[in-house]
């Protein structure tokens, strides 16, 4: 194959790759972008179109300008939704993003967690774990437990204790 088989807008973008990569760097402020928009263009213009062009160069720099383009306005987009959904989701606590979600790894961490405690508790013995529900979930302080199921409040406090040291001991803290 020689230069006389090669459509005229390849050839163009082979004689001026360096120039548009330099010309895109420039407008781009960025190697890596220059060089996927140059490969781009090489994309569109294979295979050549079937019409001839009267001004191959010029066609591959306007072509190069409106993917530019594209490109831009794609990232300005991309830039406001993204500005717009860290408005809605995200909080900021001194400067630093404060998500109302946990990550996913925390979140994974903690129903762990949750399941260890809650099989903790379900294997206390009944007065026990009775005494841990109704001073930790229910929120009765000692006195009122002890009132509600009819034993002293050193029993109570015997209680809580066995519990949180048979829940710790289970979560392995």
């Amino acid at each position: 194959m020689d230069d006389s088989d090669v459509h005229p807008l390849l050839a163009a973008y082979l004689e001026r790759r360096e120039d548009l990569l330099r010309h895109f760097r420039v407008r781009l402020r960025s190697e890596e972008a220059a060089q996927d928009l140059v490969q781009d263009i090489y994309l569109k213009i294979t295979p050549p179109p079937a019409d001839p062009i009267d001004n191959p160069v010029a066609y591959l720099y306007r072509l190069g300008t409106n993917l530019m383009l594209d490109r831009l306005k794609t990232q300005r987009r991309a830039v406001k939704r993204e500005t717009e959904w860290r408005g809605a989701n995200v909080d900021m606590v001194q400067g630093q993003d404060a998500s109302a979600e946990p990550a996913a790894d925390d979140a994974v961490a903690a129903r762990q967690r949750l399941n260890q405690i809650i099989e903790a508790v379900n294997e206390l013995p009944p007065a026990v774990r009775e005494a841990f529900r109704l001073h930790k979930l229910e929120g009765l302080n000692h006195a009122e437990t002890a009132a509600a199921m009819g034993v002293s409040r050193s029993s109570v406090e015997k209680y809580i204790m066995t519990s949180l040291k048979r829940i710790l001991a289970k979560v392995g803290r």
